[in-house]
């Protein structure tokens, strides 16, 4: 290892302001996954197809502006670096559209097309608003430090405070606003108790976006100091842009595992609401209280992940972080549907539920620390053989994946709540049919279990190891030297 390596490490403080924007990341994925579709199927009454088919819509959306804003924001240059200015544009745009995705005018829900129309534009908004902080975001945080194993606590902080941000919205709004505040079993079925739960979410956005553009904005002229000359942006460059890194390998490995998983994660996510609600049938104490699986899983992945890079290739922890990431998210559900398990509505259900969550949260977390960590060694053999240092394009994957994510879980629940488990709206738990609870289980039990494993087995296209990685960093640690500035070609 070289000595830019050894030296080049990150302080506490930053990681810790870093961290806190994933924070809002995780709340603007937990408010859309969790709530947004069955607010919409649910309490509003649109079609599940039509649902799906909207986020259907603004996944195309973001196949333009993901690449778009990554290749935007490698090329930006101002006084303040190429990521922060993002990070300050982004919050109120993005706390706007949240509040209109979930206050469509009354005229509007006595129509679903019209609703249909005001989900779909507002989504794509929201989505692209996203990106606009996300991407920056993660690129800001690869270039952070260029050291194998500092990458991954880096990583691991984005995952820790991801955490926090999914943990505070999901214990205020389960158990203090849908539980304590809009009576207990019924307040997720209450329309209006999710108005407290957006406003809610939106200022937390706005705080932590702000805290961490504010508390990192020291570590602009390191960054500076590591841009290289990318060119004036363009159509023809942005496209380039797009050609380039998907002539990578190792990206295009860990981009269609990202793609498979997506289907996994995102049926999870969708499904989780209505499988708390009617196939479990918890009430808003007892779902809340599923986070404490998240909160041990998360803590362990973040303290291990690093020791886990030392002994192991970032390889087969991703591999096996998928492998078993999903496998544990579908078993409760599947022994469930074998006769294995304990009775519905019961604590008994928490506990059976909650214990494999850890093992299932721990293998999530170590598989994404492992592949954000994977795409900022990938962005250094890009430099390396392209000359142009392309964080932002890389981890453009990152965010559409996030995205996608519950994108594909709602056109995956949409479609298989209208036309194969048959879920009408405003139906209520422990009077939904046999069958109907039978099939939705299938959907989220062996049929998501299916795509993760699939996943697993494309990530091992991913090749660069440890002696690989070394490699790499000593060739472009060698040129930085001889020339400060620029880029490497062979």
């Amino acid at each position: 290892m070289t000595s830019s390596q050894t030296d080049d490490r990150v302080s506490v403080k930053t990681k810790f302001f870093f961290g806190i924007g994933a924070s809002a990341d995780n709340a603007i994925n937990w408010i859309f996954n969790v709530l947004a579709f069955f607010y919409y199927q649910q309490i509003l009454g649109l079609s599940g197809a039509l649902a799906g088919t909207a986020v259907a819509i603004a996944i195309c959306a973001d196949a333009v502006t993901d690449p778009l804003v990554g290749s935007i924001s490698d090329r930006f240059k101002s006084k303040y670096g190429r990521r922060h200015p993002f990070l300050f544009f982004a919050p109120i745009p993005l706390a706007i559209a949240i509040f209109l995705i979930f206050n469509p005018p009354a005229s509007f829900v006595e129509s679903q097309m019209a609703m249909f129309a005001w989900f779909t534009v507002f989504t794509v908004l929201l989505r692209t608003f996203q990106t606009i902080f996300a991407i920056p975001l993660l690129a800001m945080g690869a270039e952070l430090s260029t050291n194998y194993i500092e990458r991954s606590k880096i990583m691991s902080y984005e995952s820790l405070f991801g955490l926090y941000g999914y943990v505070f919205m999901h214990l205020v709004a389960i158990i203090g606003i849908f539980g304590m505040l809009y009576g207990g079993d019924g307040g997720r079925l209450y329309q209006p108790a999710y108005t407290p739960v957006v406003l809610l979410c939106c200022a937390f956005v706005i705080i932590t976006i702000f805290a961490c553009a504010y508390g990192t904005r020291d570590q602009i002229p390191k960054l500076k100091q590591r841009e290289v000359d990318a060119g004036p942006p363009g159509a023809k460059v942005f496209f380039g842009d797009i050609w380039s890194v998907l002539q990578n390998r190792n990206y295009r490995a860990l981009l269609f595992g990202l793609f498979f998983l997506a289907v996994t994660a995102g049926t999870h996510e969708t499904l989780g609401i209505y499988m708390a609600t009617f196939f479990w049938e918890l009430n808003a104490n007892q779902w809340g209280f599923l986070i404490i699986g998240n909160i041990i899983g998360t803590h362990v992945a973040f303290f291990l992940a690093p020791a886990i890079h030392r002994k192991f290739d970032k390889r087969w922890a991703i591999f096996w972080g998928c492998f078993f990431f999903a496998i544990f998210w579908s078993s409760a559900t599947t022994l469930k549907l074998l006769g294995i398990g304990p009775d519905v509505a019961t604590w008994n259900a928490v506990i059976f539920i909650g214990s494999i969550g850890i093992f299932n949260v721990f293998a999530g977390v170590v598989l994404t620390i492992s592949v954000m960590s994977a795409l900022a060694d990938i962005a250094d053999e890009h430099e390396l053989l392209t000359g142009q240092r392309q964080e932002g394009i890389f981890y453009a994957a990152r965010t559409f994946f996030s995205k996608a994510m519950n994108a594909f879980g709602h056109i995956v629940a949409g479609f298989a709540i209208d036309f194969y488990i048959k879920l009408p709206p405003k139906s209520e738990p422990g009077e939904v049919a046999e069958d109907v609870l039978f099939r939705l289980g299938i959907v989220d039990g062996p049929f998501a279990m299916f795509f993760g494993i699939v996943a697993a087995f494309v990530y091992l296209g991913y090749k660069i190891d440890k002696k690989r990685y070394r490699e790499i960093r000593m060739k472009l640690d060698r040129y930085h030297e001889t020339i400060p500035s620029g880029g490497v070609n062979g």
